[in-house]
């Protein structure tokens, strides 16, 4: 028996003006993999993704996660109920540590339910802090400020602060756009890591990547689904072979 998905969404569309950007799109996300969402540049990928994070409401459909229906939920709340996500542009205090990057965001954390708490009171976010630092391999960093980090080493970093509020499902936004290939490597083994412990839906352009990491892959072509599956079926789909696979990506 298949075990109840992590996140799902009911038929849902999004449409900007006249434009619509997703039609009648009805994916589940299992808990505990890693899914995938590719298609060609303008499938509706993104806006996909920002409808999973909060970041867009839907037109038309539902998002529940957990069994809850999070349409429309503000996306800071997402946080407080167990979603997280990285972005494909890093989003860090610069000239703060990789140490105080990922201190901050757990103290935020923590504060959000007692907003008077000593400063003593806070002991282990530091500890706390280095133990996230070590899960994304940038304990070694942890004194060198943001800015200085190499670029596959910031979204490292990202997904540190991201793992700080401990995160039942981890959204992630193209991890390795800009990285050299061994970056790459790095961030593939960094992502199969995390899956062991939390449900994992990427958004990535890099076909070999997604194929050799994936459990499940969701395709998306002008808005709407057109297969879902293991990445063998995503493999040999014809029709995916046509819209996508043919098309010289990566």
């Amino acid at each position: 028996m298949a075990a109840e998905p992590i996140i799902e969404t009911q038929s849902v569309g999004k449409v900007f003006g006249g434009f619509k950007a997703l039609t009648n799109v009805s994916v589940k996300v299992q808990a505990g993999i890693l899914t995938s969402i590719i298609g060609p540049n303008g499938a509706g990928k993104s806006t996909f993704f920002n409808l999973l994070s909060g970041a867009f409401a839907p037109s038309a459909g539902r998002v529940l996660f957990q069994g809850r229906d999070i349409a429309g939920m503000r996306a800071h709340e997402f946080a407080h109920i167990g979603i997280a996500k990285s972005f494909q542009i890093t989003n860090l205090f610069p000239n703060f540590t990789a140490l105080e990057n990922v201190r901050i965001a757990l103290q935020a954390h923590v504060c959000r339910y007692a907003l008077w708490r000593r400063r003593s009171d806070l002991q282990g976010l530091t500890e706390k802090s280095m133990s996230l630092l070590e899960t994304v391999g940038l304990a070694p960093r942890a004194r060198h400020l943001a800015r200085e980090l190499a670029h596959g080493q910031q979204r490292a970093l990202e997904i540190a602060v991201a793992l700080a509020a401990d995160p039942k499902l981890l959204l992630m936004d193209e991890p390795t756009a800009g990285m050299s290939p061994e970056e790459t490597q790095v961030m593939m083994a960094l992502i199969r890591k995390l899956v062991g412990e939390r449900s994992v839906v990427l958004v990535e352009h890099k076909m070999k990547m997604v194929m050799g990491i994936s459990e499940r892959i969701v395709v998306l072509h002008h808005g709407e689904l057109i297969a879902e599956g293991r990445p063998e079926d995503i493999r040999s789909n014809e029709l995916v072979k046509r819209v996508y696979l043919g098309q010289g990506n990566h």
